[in-house]
């Protein structure tokens, strides 16, 4: 094979002077790149592998001795194809002549090597097409002033089983704002050298301000299945428009600039969208056959906004746990904020444990079985009575019980914010959150040793009362996190400073403001609730066919379930129970909270869900979950809401076959 020559130069300074910002870390070994070598040049070595592979093979692993020789003559032409600039001719003789003679030609024993080979140097001619890739502003449907590809990188094939990923080529990119001042739209393309034909876009989470994790599974995913990239899909994500500091996910600052805000608000998935369907149109010679968007929590509002707003852009949404109505959120979130700010009225971690404990013992039962999940929480909502944990008299004698003020800061979080001035988006209250059997934020140890007791923590309640300043993080036994403040704490600051205030100095004290009264600011509020309350009407994505499954643990205390629920009964007052069951599925998980539960978090094959019932027409029935948290590998049914799983009186209390899905 003759050596490929050098790609001209003025790509390369495009490349090196643009390179990206934000990175995901994938755990896949990713090829090196010496400094000055191409994208053309990586490929150029990717397929002197394959060719060297052919060469070091014996006589006895092809089927015929002129086979090898005829496999060396089609690497050949790859490399005139690649000389010539045809990049999607090259993939296609890689993938559907020299890859399908492989399995004919060679032994099955001496295939593995080989094949990882060909799909290493097939990405890595797709990095190639795409490398410094000009996406024109025209290809945008929203204003922008175009995009750019500013790196490529090529990801081997790794893992086995439900965990292999096949190899491919790692695209990152920028959109440029119209107003200078605004920060770049940074996103991730993973384009596989196996495609399906298909797209996936991930949602983000909280405020954004990185990328959501590309290459890995859906939330509340399956650890039995594959990935969506594993799957063959070439997925995509974006950080929504800004680059977060150092309070990630909190951090709200860029709300200071309008076009920054809008595409958080709104703009950001469908800019990516296009980018993303741009470069891969490029990559492939064609764009996908069906597109889906996964999302969850702000992720879950990006995929209901998506499909409201761009329905033809999509043909299924997975939405879990979806902060749809974002602005009602934020308002209850300062809500529950200024409560616990109040003296007196946070509880500490053992005070919860007694919460939690005294909400177990009224309600467990009441779904048949004492398992540790509540199941029935309208019956438990309606029984249970905090009173029962109250200390002697009211005031905090200890950690054995909670004090009014406690008390009374609890039940703000399972009341609902009415708002009592006109929200533009027409959603004048929020409903309250299932916080009784909900984990607060429990120690670990509490919490039956649960591995990712780090995040509950973190997403609820946290170590420290909520106050003004906002006080630092310090380091948190439980990696990855530390220990601060409740996650609303700083993330309701931040949003109250720079997207309503509009505080450039950040001084101004956030806990004045009244979430139901907000005074000179409800004209403010009210206009970001145009952008950040979520349309429910998705007539025009139903009406091509468009699928949505939804899915909320039933104990989530950061976006309440009863907000989900509010969404659904929406659905159906619009088309009718009879019309949605054609359309969506809505499934509550009992013993999860908001993406995590060390009660039970579910596995779930939501995507083979979603793709049987878009493109084979088998709508979801009998779903199954799997616990992937303290007590793995137990599983219930998902019930359709407003049904619950109930047990059977008899049968394994681990098993799903032990329990039919009851109405309320």
């Amino acid at each position: 094979m003759k050596r490929i020559g050098k790609r001209p130069g003025w790509i390369l300074s495009v490349l090196f002077c643009l390179a990206s910002q934000g990175l995901t870390l994938v755990p896949s070994p990713q090829i090196p790149t010496a400094q000055g070598a191409s994208a053309f040049d990586r490929a150029s070595d990717a397929l002197t592998t394959v060719e060297n592979l052919f060469k070091a093979l014996p006589d006895s692993a092809f089927e015929n001795r002129n086979n090898r020789n005829a496999l060396l003559k089609r690497i050949d032409a790859t490399s005139a194809q690649l000389e010539a600039g045809a990049y999607v001719g090259a993939i296609k003789t890689l993938k559907g002549d020299i890859e399908d003679k492989i399995s004919q030609w060679i032994v099955v024993s001496q295939q593995a090597a080989v094949i990882d080979a060909l799909e290493t140097a097939i990405a890595s001619v797709i990095c190639v097409e795409v490398d410094g890739l000009v996406i024109p502003a025209r290809s945008i449907d929203l204003p922008t002033t175009g995009g750019l590809v500013t790196s490529t990188t090529v990801v081997r094939a790794a893992g086995t089983g439900a965990a292999a990923i096949g190899a491919y080529c790692k695209v990152l990119g920028e959109i440029s704002p119209v107003d200078p001042t605004a920060p770049k739209i940074k996103f991730q393309v993973d384009l596989p050298a196996t495609w399906n034909q298909k797209a996936m876009a991930f949602g983000g989470g909280g405020f954004d301000g990185s990328f959501p994790s590309v290459a890995g599974n859906v939330g509340f995913g399956p650890t039995d299945q594959k990935v969506p990239l594993g799957r063959g899909y070439a997925t995509f994500g974006s950080d929504s428009g800004h680059q977060a500091g150092p309070l990630g996910s909190q951090d709200c600052l860029f709300a200071l600039n309008d076009e920054a805000l809008r595409n958080f608000s709104v703009d950001a998935p469908k800019k990516t969208h296009d980018a993303a369907v741009f470069i891969i149109n490029a990559g492939y010679g064609r764009k996908p056959k069906k597109t889906y968007f996964m999302g969850g929590s702000t992720g879950g509002r990006e995929a209901l906004a998506a499909i409201q707003r761009w329905p033809h852009d999509w043909d299924g949404a997975i939405a879990l746990y979806p902060a749809w109505n974002d602005m009602s959120a934020l308002l209850q979130g300062q809500r529950i904020m200024r409560a616990m700010a109040a003296p007196g009225a946070y509880p500490n971690q053992a005070k919860r444990k007694v919460l939690y404990e005294a909400a177990m013992t009224a309600c467990d039962h009441l779904d048949g079985v004492a398992d540790g999940i509540i199941s029935n929480q309208t019956a438990c909502n309606a029984i249970f009575n905090p009173e029962v944990v109250r200390c002697p008299g009211g005031t905090d004698t200890g950690d054995t019980c909670l004090s009014d003020a406690q008390i009374a800061a609890v039940n703000i979080v399972n009341t609902p914010a009415n708002f009592n001035f006109v929200m533009a988006s027409g959603l004048q209250s929020y409903p309250g959150d299932n916080v009784w059997g909900a984990d607060l934020g429990l120690t670990q140890a509490d919490a039956g040793g649960y591995a990712l007791q780090g995040f509950v923590i973190f997403l609820t309640l946290g170590i420290f009362q909520p106050r003004v300043p906002v006080p630092a993080y310090v380091p948190y036994p439980i990696f990855p996190f530390v220990e601060g403040p409740p996650y609303l704490g700083p993330f309701m600051d931040q949003f109250m400073k720079y997207a309503v205030v509009r505080d450039a100095t950040g001084t101004f004290d956030t806990l004045s403001i009244d979430p139901e009264n907000p005074g000179p600011y409800a004209h403010r509020i009210s206009e970001l609730s145009r952008e950040l309350d979520t349309s429910t009407d998705i007539s025009k994505f139903v009406a091509r066919g468009g699928k949505l499954l939804l899915a909320h643990g039933l104990q989530d205390v950061l976006v309440s379930t009863r907000a989900t629920e509010v969404y659904w009964e929406s659905l159906q007052a619009q088309f009718g129970p009879a019309h949605v069951d054609k359309f969506a599925r809505f499934y509550e998980v009992p013993g999860s909270g908001h993406a995590f539960g060390g009660a039970f978090t579910p596995g779930w094959d939501s995507l083979t869900a979603l793709e049987n019932w878009v493109e084979k027409g088998i709508a979801p029935k009998n779903q199954i979950a799997t616990d992937t948290a303290v007590h793995a590998g137990r599983t219930r049914p998902l019930c359709e809401y407003p049904t619950w799983p109930k047990y059977n009186g008899s049968g394994d209390p681990n098993s799903a076959s032990s329990f039919t899905c009851a109405d309320h």
